[in-house]
């Protein structure tokens, strides 16, 4: 009896788990936005191409990326808020470019971007996807080589991408609001010292720690473990954290698979960009149903982004397994933050002494 009872407890469960893994949620996002985020990403691309600079356009398209903040409030105030994003990503980009100039300040330097960005994205209430991107762009900046000559024409590409964002940002915002009314301006919530300060300690320290772990395996490209975790640890509750760790390890398994199909077509320059563009959209049309569903997508489209400037291509199978290992080490991390961070024994003891370090600063 006690057998069959753990068995009936063992299929409910994974039963409860594969409902909660591939349930979809509805979704009011209208496609043009979809569409102008898709151009904001990967029309840089297309100039790359054309001038035959793929480096560059790459640069721009990172800041092309920070459409994805526009919220959806009246216009005066969805600008103002792209704009301080867009300063944002560029401030991040900048620091991750001088920290590829001195390699031992890099974890620290990502480290401290992470907890002031995260500080920031919930002081103010910046909705999804957080700071996931701003860091985002700081791990690109320290992943890319390059002399303190070649900072200024690096910073300029990004902002070039932001500033093409902005003006596709203007024309869409102008658009949609003549069929739909904005959202309300959210109002401010009275902020917290756990919430704004902790656990932006707590996700920093993960950040800098699945750096470190990522160096000294030896991991080519640390920014996609960087990147990993923080997809993992945003979550908002255990459970959240739990699912998008399942998702983000499926998700980017079978998008490998897909990563392997598109590196086997003869990929040039001008379809790489294309590629990016039809991947952007179907992201963006999909991630707030269903983020692992997104995470098939988003695998290949991260790696035609991080191979974009260099051609011919490597190896599709090199890459592919390179890929899969950091999102497993990435996402590891990500999910033992996400364990600290929603474990009220850990807070307990990690916040009084936050607090006395910061001399007893209070938020509430």
């Amino acid at each position: 009896m006690v057998s069959k009872s753990r068995k009936d407890r063992l299929r409910s469960f994974a039963a409860e788990e594969w409902r909660q893994l591939t349930v979809f949620r509805a979704s009011d996002r209208p496609w043009q936005k979809s569409f102008a985020a898709s151009l904001a990403i990967g029309l840089p691309l297309l100039f790359g191409a054309g001038f035959d600079q793929m480096a560059l356009g790459l640069i721009a398209s990172l800041g092309g990326l920070v459409f994805l903040y526009l919220p959806s409030t009246p216009l005066q105030h969805r600008m103002v808020m792209f704009m301080a994003c867009a300063f944002g990503m560029i401030g991040c980009f900048t620091l991750g470019v001088l920290s590829h100039l001195l390699p031992a300040a890099m974890m620290l330097v990502l480290t401290l971007c992470a907890i002031l960005v995260t500080m920031v994205c919930r002081l103010y209430q910046v909705g999804p996807p957080g700071s996931l991107f701003f860091v985002m762009a700081a791990a690109l900046g320290a992943d890319s080589p390059g002399t303190l000559a070649e900072v200024p024409a690096k910073v300029g590409a990004l902002a070039l991408g932001a500033l093409g964002a902005g003006l596709i940002a203007l024309v869409y915002s102008v658009y949609i609001l003549r069929t739909r009314d904005p959202r309300p301006i959210a109002p401010s919530q009275p902020p917290t010292f756990d919430f704004v300060i902790l656990d932006a300690v707590i996700i920093g320290l993960s950040v800098g720690s699945s750096l470190l772990l990522a160096q000294l395996l030896g991991l080519e490209k640390a920014y996609w473990v960087v990147v990993s975790c923080l997809a993992v640890i945003q979550g908002a509750t255990m459970r959240t954290v739990w699912e998008r760790h399942i998702h983000r390890v499926l998700g980017t398994s079978i998008g490998l698979v897909l990563a392997w199909g598109i590196f086997a077509l003869p990929l040039d320059p001008w379809l790489v960009a294309l590629l990016i563009i039809a991947l952007a959209f179907i992201i963006e049309t999909i991630v707030v149903r269903h983020y692992g569903f997104a995470a098939v997508f988003i695998t290949p489209m991260t790696i035609l982004l991080g191979e974009a400037a260099h051609f011919p291509l490597g190896s599709a199978t090199q890459l592919i397994q390179a890929r899969f290992i950091d999102t497993v080490v990435g996402g590891l991390i990500g999910f033992l933050g996400g364990m600290a961070i929603h474990s009220p024994g850990f807070r307990a003891a990690l916040g009084p002494r936050l607090r006395r370090l910061l001399g007893g600063t209070r938020l509430d």
